[in-house]
């Protein structure tokens, strides 16, 4: 299997890093690199998530209240999106559709 990340997932990931740099020096590096092990598990456990939103598989983080939405696509695990589970329900649904 190969693992992409999107840009637009990227682009959460780095807005993540800089709102908790904000909260406390080095606490954005250190959601990075739980998010990103939290990602690379998929290469082991792809597929075993719930889905939401008809096609997204739902990865929740284990250090952050984050979600990652991703797909299956012949060979390829796509990631998404890496989305802030606070947010209201429909904003997310939103923002993954846009994806369609």
């Amino acid at each position: 299997m190969n693992l992409k990340i999107l840009p637009s997932a990227n682009e959460d990931l780095i807005n993540g890093y800089h709102f908790y740099e904000r909260q406390s020096q080095d606490l954005g590096s250190y959601f990075l690199d739980s998010l990103f092990s939290d990602i690379d598990s998929l290469l082991i456990y792809f597929g075993i998530h719930q889905q939401f939103f008809g096609k997204y598989y739902r990865l929740l983080s284990k250090r952050f209240p984050f979600a990652v939405y991703y797909t299956l696509e012949d060979t390829d695990i796509i990631v998404y999106a890496v989305l802030d589970c606070r947010s209201n329900p429909a904003w997310i649904e939103g923002r993954l559709t846009d994806h369609e």
